[in-house]
């Protein structure tokens, strides 16, 4: 009996073996072409799961860059194949698409999903989809993508930058933030079977990680009028660049930064690439007598001159193996310090210099900022240069002291100035409200800005006098920067520009500017305005009327009243 129960088991094993036998050549031969077919028609989708990218505000939360509800277009080549041509003519010409990369995308094989156009506006997006539909084609479909736009176009793009049409960033904060903004994408994987979403297919999704938002210092309305001011500036002075800045003068918040010419953010393609970053960052120039504020609060805090100290100015003085001379002729003049400043004389400044080794005078230049960047933390910021004082000639140092043979950037200047109305005290310039890491690590913002003292209050003081005189209408260089009920110290440039690839000054061509800061006797904001080869006029002619209409914007925005305190008058001459 056992005998007869363990053949009819190998029979039975027999059988079934030869069931799957005839099962495997069924599969590898007789059905492979049905089989295959079904394979194609059983896929396996990849969708991107775009994150939403964080907005850029001003100060008061004022959107300058955002993401909007927007759309991919997308296909199922399996569906589009047959109709390629006419479906990719449609996109193309409502979308402005590539044709033949839309027709390689609706005709690829064996996949079920393929991308034709990305960060659509959902109108737009839905209007395609709308049109190919009425056409009777199938297989288009959309998805979620948010779209990058610049709601105040030009305001502020040379700080913000730009995102491209695949959403790369260029240029600004847009860049240097990249990964705090940009977040992280997500994923979709789904099976899809003769064109459509398996229920019970296997399926995962990871949920996108959306960007972060961040802040810039900028007030969006003092940074529109900024930009319009200079922009009219330079076209009545016939100059091609030029840049400005405003201050708050206790925090070092940069409130504008503007430059022109610039460009609309949501039309950055359009733009020469010389426009889509910041001169003010980027480019460098010799700040001409600007620099003189610098020079003699340096001497006023070593003690080797007062305000008042008489200065004979002779008609030029010796330097080396050349000779010194002032902007306005002359013969043998007499001036306090006050008068060298308010009149910017080089030759004044250069005798009073002279009393500081050039040592000294080097690093207490490096104290106020220069020769270094300013760490604001824009993509591109040049440091300057301030050659070591071990390679000075007599000519070298004396030129230094006035602002020729050295170089800044705008805002470097602005942040250098600061220090005689902030009392003394350096405190590092910020472009990004509270703090945030940029795409390398380092850490910036107006929470995170440094400070030191560079002189002592009392010079700060004494050299924040001076400068009143710049304004004045009798004595200064630069009355059209005064402001009726105010106090105001400023100072004008007025500088060579280099010649190219000699080793000397262009003739007349010059970059002039205007820097000055008020209510002068308890100071709020800090302006600089920067013009490069005007047709005509100086740093009083051209930036001081500039200086006027940004400060007083500014005082009249923020609600700043008049000290009431009257200007104290310091003797020019002797």
């Amino acid at each position: 009996m056992s005998v007869i129960r363990l053949r009819v088991g190998f029979i039975l094993i027999a059988m079934v073996v030869s069931l799957f036998a005839v099962r495997l050549l069924q599969l590898q031969g007789l059905d492979a072409a049905t089989y295959a077919a079904r394979a194609r028609a059983v896929g396996v989708v990849n969708e991107v799961l775009p994150a939403t990218r964080g907005s850029i505000t001003d100060r008061s939360g004022r959107p300058l860059a955002e993401s909007l509800d927007g759309l991919m277009i997308v296909a199922d080549p399996t569906k589009t194949t047959p109709h390629a041509r006419e479906i990719a003519k449609i996109i193309a010409a409502e979308l402005d698409a590539d044709y033949f990369k839309l027709l390689t995308a609706l005709r690829k094989p064996d996949t079920h999903f393929q991308y034709l156009a990305r960060r659509v506006p959902s109108t737009q997006a839905n209007h395609v989809v709308e049109m190919l539909e009425d056409a009777g084609f199938e297989g288009i479909d959309t998805r979620r993508d948010p779209v990058r736009t610049y709601p105040a176009h030009d305001v502020a793009a040379n700080i913000v930058g730009f995102t491209n049409a695949e959403g790369q960033a260029g240029e600004g904060a847009e860049l240097v933030f990249d990964k705090l903004l940009s977040g992280k994408d997500g994923s979709a994987t789904f099976e899809v079977g003769g064109g459509n979403r398996l229920p019970l297919g296997d399926n995962s999704v990871v949920e996108p990680v959306d960007g972060k938002n961040i802040a810039l210092t900028i007030d969006q309305d003092v940074q529109w009028y900024t930009q319009r001011v200079l922009r009219d500036t330079l076209l009545k002075a016939r100059a091609e660049e030029g840049a400005a800045v405003a201050m708050d003068v206790r925090t070092g918040e940069v409130l504008a930064l503007a430059d022109y010419p610039t460009f609309d953010a949501n039309r950055s393609t359009e733009a020469p690439e010389d426009d889509l970053g910041s001169r003010a960052l980027r480019d460098v120039y010799e700040p001409g007598s600007v620099e003189k504020v610098l020079t003699i609060a340096s001497l006023l805090d070593a003690g080797k001159v007062t305000p008042r100290t008489p200065v004979v100015v002779p008609e030029s003085l010796p330097s080396s193996d050349s000779s010194i001379k002032d902007w306005f002729p002359h013969g043998k003049i007499r001036l306090t310090m006050t008068g060298v400043l308010a009149k910017s004389s080089n030759i004044g400044t250069v005798l009073a210099a002279r009393q500081l080794r050039s040592q000294e005078l080097y690093e207490r230049l490096t104290d106020f900022g220069l020769g270094s960047r300013t760490g604001v933390g824009m993509k591109g910021e040049s440091p300057g240069i301030l050659p070591h004082w071990s390679g000075w000639r007599e000519i070298n140092k004396d030129t230094v002291a006035f602002g020729q043979g050295l170089a800044v950037n705008v805002l470097q200047m602005a942040a250098a100035v600061n220090v005689i109305a902030n009392g003394g005290v350096y405190v590092q310039p910020s472009l990004l409200k509270g703090r945030a890491a940029t795409n390398d690590g380092t850490v910036v913002g107006s929470d995170v800005a440094e400070s030191h003292r560079v002189i002592s209050s009392a010079a700060a003081r004494q050299t924040a006098l001076m400068m009143e005189m710049v304004t004045d209408l009798e004595e200064g260089t630069a009355p059209s920067a005064a402001i009726e009920g105010y106090r105001v110290a400023g100072k004008t440039g007025t500088a060579q520009q280099p010649g190219g690839q000699c080793s000397c000054y262009s003739q007349g061509t010059f970059t002039v500017s205007f820097v000055g800061f008020a209510p002068a006797d308890d100071p709020r904001f800090l302006v600089y305005v920067v013009v490069e080869d005007p047709y005509s006029g100086g740093g009083g002619s051209v930036g001081g009327p500039a200086f006027h209409k940004i400060m007083s914007f500014l005082l009249s925005k923020y609600a700043v009243p008049p000290t009431g305190v009257p200007t104290r008058r310091l003797p020019v001459a002797w």
